[in-house]
């Protein structure tokens, strides 16, 4: 597959290249990116690069903001060159010692991290170096999961549920509407020999696959999602269980409490990393 690298000088670069990466990879055809000192690379296959999207995009998400591309198609060589060099490893400090090294197949091994897993950097989100997945990971790290059934919806690489099955987790289900996360996901939990069941679909699958429910629920998704599908992860989360939720900028985080609140979910911790944010809830028991 051809690509094209597109650079994307910025001034100031926060927040907009925080928005760039989401208006672009979440919502847009953009694979990867790399973080430069001026910006941001964008990489899209070069079939779906779109100047007009492009332009939409920075006239949405870049209002205050002196804003300026260039783009370059890349030989497959190129490509892979760069794909490689941009896809660090990362470190997430969980606290209390506890640490998650999160790495690709060409990365160096560590042994004095708590846990490490092995991510092939593929066209899934999910590889720890958005802020969200940091996010996620850290809840987690320190998280009861032992013995525990958990839900992973919008996988990505099933970065989440890899770690949740090293952890101890009894069942782990990973949800993803992407055909591209859903072959990387089974194929991550391969490399790591992560016990993690893949499906091909949106919460609507949760009828067919949640059994007898789940002790934690995890979704990194976005806001609109979140807020769709909430009561559905509540219809599947066992009482007492925790839902972590990230995806969102912190602007957006009352809107998510109040939707979890509605359906009867309990507030317990805020996290914040740059301008995002995740959020802790349980279901009471009674």
């Amino acid at each position: 597959m051809k690509y094209t690298e597109v650079h994307i000088t910025l001034n100031p670069i926060e927040p907009y290249r925080d928005l760039l990466l989401w208006a672009l990879g979440d919502e847009g055809p953009y694979d990867s990116f790399q973080e430069v000192d001026d910006g941001l690379l964008a990489y899209v296959p070069s079939d779906n690069f779109d100047e007009a999207f492009l332009q939409a995009a920075f006239a949405e998400h870049c209002e205050g903001c002196e804003v300026d591309y260039s783009s370059r198609p890349l030989p497959d060589k190129d490509w892979n060159e760069s794909w490689e060099r941009q896809h660090k490893p990362v470190l997430v400090d969980a606290g209390s010692g506890v640490s998650v090294w999160v790495r690709a197949p060409f990365h160096e091994h560590r042994s004095d991290v708590t846990y490490e897993v092995v991510i092939e950097p593929k066209m899934a989100f999910g590889t720890a170096h958005h802020a969200t997945t940091c996010l996620m990971l850290g809840y987690l790290a320190r998280l009861d999961v032992a013995g525990k059934r958990v839900l992973d919806m919008g996988s990505g690489t099933g970065v989440l549920g890899i770690l949740a099955a090293m952890r101890g987790a009894s069942h782990v289900d990973a949800v993803d509407v992407d055909e591209w996360a859903y072959a990387n996901a089974m194929e991550n939990a391969r490399c790591n020999n992560a016990s993690i069941f893949c499906h091909l679909g949106d919460a609507g699958i949760l009828d067919d696959i949640a059994g007898e429910g789940y002790d934690i629920i995890l979704a990194n998704i976005n806001r609109n999602i979140l807020l769709r599908d909430m009561s559905r992860y509540i219809s599947v989360l066992r009482p007492g269980g925790t839902l972590l939720l990230s995806g969102f900028y912190i602007n957006d985080v009352a809107a998510i409490r109040t939707g979890a609140e509605y359906e009867r979910l309990q507030f317990v911790e805020q996290k914040d990393n740059q301008n995002w944010s995740a959020l802790r809830f349980v279901l009471p028991r009674v």
